[in-house]
């Protein structure tokens, strides 16, 4: 425990609980299933021997493994031709699987949940037309999906994810990636150019050394001159069959504002410096959540991170992380990988299809399956695989940013950003993040905000945005004053907790929502879930998931009122305390039973058998 948050005496609970600090698991279930947990992974981890295999600290964290989840059966679906209603066109699909019987569908559906449809009354049409759980308020009397005058379908308030077309480009592998792939071949080129020179400076190194000695010089070896940009062609353009494409200079970062060379001034293509940015959240960063942040003051958004693989063979699932909605008006996507070809090709992809202001890297991950194959966190030890992802990245585009994110190491007592960061704005990057931990803390202690300083200090010309344990103005504005060649700030955790930190810090006084306004951003939330994932069934179900994914992190959030020393800080454990009134006392609830309650008072009941644990275990103090 890093420090106790002491609660004020008006608001404390002291009963069943001698040491004060907050209850915040269910004894009946949570603490049930960690037991569980425990013997599994203790019989997992038993040899013939009845030795076990790994020790404790060997065991995996930062996920709750073999969790129960939903899981909505393709046969209960209505088939499209009745979705709008009988009358329509009839199914024409052979075999189709789908149900055909509209009004025995209608019977299970059960009944509606509220009396108006979100996304009927903020579009005018909804698509889910009868299927929607809130179906009476746009369909008629003969049972038919209503469709408003002003309904504009020309007008899609979000965009990206991937087109049938594409889909199959990339499936049968016919999608040209001859550009990314020319791209490495000259990003290899520079590498070990770069590795000739440096292998040159250390032998006339050691040869000064020995003539200092009085010893005879060793000849070297006939090495040719390394390679420089020059002597391979011009990276402002790459052959792609009969054409030649314009992918920018080297540095892919910047827009020439002319061609008199590179020491010209250059205006960036996005501008990092002093923004507020919304770190990518894996599961919870989804686009509804995007969307309050950004009415927060969010400036700058990042999508969850997609895996390089999945994009390049055309996974709609992981295509769905890149979607984009309108009202973010700087969007990135974040990319992850262990093969610089392709990231490069993923990189490519995006960069042709989709509408992106920038493209992530994400070298930072600490999750055991991404680290174990290479990619992640374990990019940091494999610079000549980076420096050609980064290269190669890089040069796509001149007007499509390529940035870094990146935690201090690998391991607690082994920082390497400080000799890391100074090579990825060498090989080109426009800017590089930190995260003030390393992968083995995860979000254990401080974040280093010192160490942040000292690495954002080497960077030349790029900007360094500052990452960890931001949870109110108080913290930014130290932060600030302590990194002071930090460009910006990312805010991961801290935009979780208390999603209005943008407007505080914007507005430089804190904010204190009451317990009705928070239920109504999750009212909200809850609006925006049914418009993105849809007003059926599966769609409720979807965005109730979410929804609780979120609350694991929300219930974390402790009034000033109530706090005898606020500020709130991101790892202080709270003593056990009430809300100021029921409400507030349900929101601060630990038990996931709880969050599955409030759930229910906005999305209606959930279905039989329905059980909860989250995903992540980052809600832990």
């Amino acid at each position: 425990i890093d420090s106790i948050l002491t609660i004020s005496i008006r608001y404390l609970l002291q009963e069943g609980n001698e040491s004060g600090l907050a209850v915040t698991s269910d004894k009946g279930e949570t603490n049930k299933r960690k037991r569980e947990e425990g013997e599994a992974e203790a019989g997992e981890g038993k040899e013939a021997g009845g030795n076990n295999k790994w020790n404790k600290k060997e065991r995996k964290r930062g996920q709750n493994k073999n969790r129960p989840v939903f899981k909505d059966e393709r046969y209960s679906h209505l088939c499209h031709s009745l979705i709008d209603g009988t009358g329509g066109e009839p199914c024409s699909v052979p075999n189709c699987r789908y149900v055909h019987d509209l009004g025995a569908f209608l019977a299970a559906k059960g009944e509606d949940l509220g009396p108006e449809c979100y996304v009927y009354t903020a579009k005018g049409y909804c698509a889910r037309g009868v299927s929607c759980r809130f179906a009476k308020s746009h369909t008629d009397e003969s049972g038919r999906n209503i469709r408003k005058p002003d309904y504009n379908e020309k007008a899609p308030t979000t965009c990206n994810g991937i087109s049938s077309e594409l889909q199959v480009r990339l499936r049968k592998r016919d999608y040209d990636f001859s550009r990314s792939k020319e791209l490495i071949k000259r990003a290899e080129k520079l590498r070990d150019s770069r590795k000739q020179s440096e292998q040159r400076e250390n032998d006339k190194e050691q040869s000064q050394a020995g003539d200092a000695l009085g010893e005879k010089p060793i000849e070297a070896s006939e090495q040719p001159e390394p390679a420089t940009e020059t002597q391979l062609g011009s990276t402002d353009s790459v052959t792609q069959g009969n054409n030649t494409l314009d992918t920018g200079s080297s540095a892919g970062c910047v827009i020439y504002d002319s061609n008199t060379g590179r020491d010209t001034e250059k205006t960036p293509a996005v501008d990092f410096c002093d923004k507020l940015l919304l770190s990518p959240l894996t599961t919870v960063g989804n686009l509804p959540f995007r969307r309050i942040c950004k009415e927060f003051g969010a400036d700058i958004t990042c999508g969850e991170m997609a895996c390089a693989m999945p994009l390049v063979k055309g996974l709609g699932q992981e295509w769905a992380l890149t979607k984009r909605h309108e009202s973010e008006d700087v969007f990135g996507v974040q990319l992850c990988g262990n093969n610089p070809n392709m990231i490069a090709q993923a990189a490519q992809v995006i960069a042709e299809t989709a509408e992106v202001n920038f493209i992530d890297l994400n070298i930072g991950c600490p999750i055991d399956l991404i680290y174990q194959q290479g990619g992640g966190s374990a990019l940091m030890r494999r610079t000549n695989i980076l420096e050609l992802t980064v290269r190669s990245c890089a040069a796509l585009s001149d007007r499509l940013p390529f940035t870094v994110k990146m935690r201090t190491g690998i391991y607690a007592d082994k920082s390497v950003a400080h000799e890391l960061l100074p090579l990825v704005e060498e090989w080109g990057a426009s800017a590089v993040t930190l995260h003030g931990r390393s992968r083995e803390q995860r979000y254990t202690k401080h974040a280093n905000w010192a160490y942040i300083e000292e690495c954002a200090a080497k960077a030349k010309r790029i900007p360094v945005i500052g990452n960890g344990d931001i949870l109110s103005y108080e913290d930014y504005v130290e932060r600030r004053k302590l990194a002071p060649h930090v460009s910006s700030v990312m805010i991961g955790r801290g935009a979780l907790i208390k999603p209005w930190i943008f407007q505080e810090i914007k507005e430089q006084k804190a904010f204190e929502p009451s317990s009705s306004q928070r239920y109504d951003l999750l009212r909200k939330y809850c609006n925006y879930g049914l418009e993105h994932w849809g007003s059926d069934t599966k769609g409720v179900e979807t965005t109730r998931r979410f929804l609780l994914e979120w609350q694991s992190f929300l219930y974390r959030y402790i009034p000033e009122a109530l706090q005898q020393d606020p500020p709130q800080k991101i790892n202080a454990r709270p003593q056990k305390y009430r809300g100021r009134d029921e409400m507030e006392t349900l929101m601060s609830s630990g038990n996931a039973a709880d969050w599955v309650k409030l759930s229910e008072s906005l999305l209606g009941r959930v279905p039989e058998g329905f059980s909860f644990v989250p995903k992540h275990k980052a809600n832990a103090f």
